[in-house]
């Protein structure tokens, strides 16, 4: 069996996610099997680097599978994105080694949330952002964020309260930047974009974490809060979770 190495992209808007369900077949994950078993004329499973949620998109997701075939990387990629749905796409595609998993082998991941801070709708950002109309104080969130930079248990950060793994991980880097939309250069910055990289992110932890900044950008709680937050690791002190839709998957690293 041959082991290939994809890279996608996809817009989440209208999927239940990346992991296949027995109760639906819109999935990211159940379109891309559904398409390769076709393609190689035996059930085949594709592996992703993490479990997506519903409405979260990716502009790097790693994923891979093996398949018993003759095609060359180029034309298992032609086949793929001529067949596919036209919010999914291959950007690129490989053959690795026999062991490579996309999941196991991760090293790191980007997330960017990115979050509309006016008062005025962008309707063709409207699938992409969250909008916050109160005004953000970008300081604030700035300095909250230093707290969460390093190895900490990051328990309080998410939604999955029944799983007995371990809850720390390595927070590398956050930046917080103010900017104009992607579709207005040069016009208002009315656009704040987070972005994590990590070792690894828990079940909701970018949602719960950028929920909790959102607070301190409204002042509704002091930045130093987020280092209590992390020391009692109680759910119910962290913020809210924001919605699924400005979030994105921006890259896995294997270094």
């Amino acid at each position: 069996m041959r082991n290939f190495k994809v890279i996608l992209q996809y817009e989440g808007t209208r999927y239940q996610g990346w992991q296949k369900q027995e109760s639906t077949d819109n999935t990211i994950q159940g379109k891309l099997e559904a398409l390769l078993s076709k393609m190689t004329g035996d059930k085949t499973e594709i592996q992703g680097s993490g479990r997506t949620d519903a409405g979260v998109h990716a502009m790097g997701q790693v994923a891979n599978f093996h398949a018993d075939t003759d095609k060359t990387p180029e034309e298992i990629m032609e086949y793929m994105n001529r067949y596919l749905p036209e919010d999914i796409a291959v950007i690129e595609i490989e053959e690795v080694q026999e062991r490579f998993h996309s999941r196991l082998n991760a090293k790191g991941k980007t997330y960017c949330y990115r979050v509309l801070n006016t008062v005025t709708p962008h309707v063709f950002d409207r699938r992409y952002v969250h909008m916050v109309e109160q005004p953000l104080d970008v300081e604030a969130m700035q300095k909250a964020a230093a707290y969460l930079i390093g190895t900490h248990d990051f328990r309080a950060f998410t939604s999955n309260k029944r799983s007995k793994k371990s809850t720390v991980r390595t927070i590398e880097n956050i930046t917080i930047e103010q900017t104009a939309s992607a579709l207005f250069p040069g016009e208002k910055k009315d656009e704040i974009r987070f972005t994590y990289s990590g070792n690894g992110f828990l079940y909701h932890m970018v949602r719960i974490l950028t929920g909790t900044l959102l607070e301190v950008g409204m002042h509704r709680r002091k930045p130093e809060e987020v280092a209590e937050i992390l020391a009692c690791g109680l759910r119910e002190k962290a913020g809210e979770l924001v919605p699924a839709k400005g979030l994105t998957l921006m890259e896995v690293r294997y270094y």
